[in-house]
């Protein structure tokens, strides 16, 4: 299915977690760091059934081996503690999101419509 979001490990790359994260959870912190990139923003709340805390984004890029992009920072607490997490939004990823963005969707018709 071409609207089916790439896996977490497409879209982001973890430099450091003092946390174990989930798929949820990483994309939840990629969904942020996306929209602060998108709109040039400093930082954003996150909440979920599972999280709250705090996306920053870093303002810089930074380059580790074939993985580089804009760098974010987020202090968490779950159900297992607070933690930090600090990841770079990948290349591949921006590319990927900006392309399903681009991609016109058909509208949504409920499903009792024939």
């Amino acid at each position: 299915m071409a609207d089916q979001t790439p896996p977490y490990w497409v879209l982001i790359s973890v430099l450091f977690s003092s946390q174990p994260l989930t798929p949820a959870l990483a994309m939840t912190l990629h969904e942020a760091a996306y929209a602060l990139h998108q709109r040039g923003e400093g930082s954003r709340e996150v909440a979920g059934d599972l999280l709250s805390g705090r996306v920053r984004n870093l303002r810089k890029d930074v380059s580790l081996g074939g993985v580089a992009g804009p760098a974010f920072e987020a202090e968490i607490e779950t159900e297992r503690g607070s933690g930090v997490v600090r990841f770079v939004l990948t290349q591949q990823g921006l590319e990927l999101m900006r392309q399903s963005e681009s991609q016109p969707r058909a509208p949504v018709r409920p499903q009792y419509l024939n």
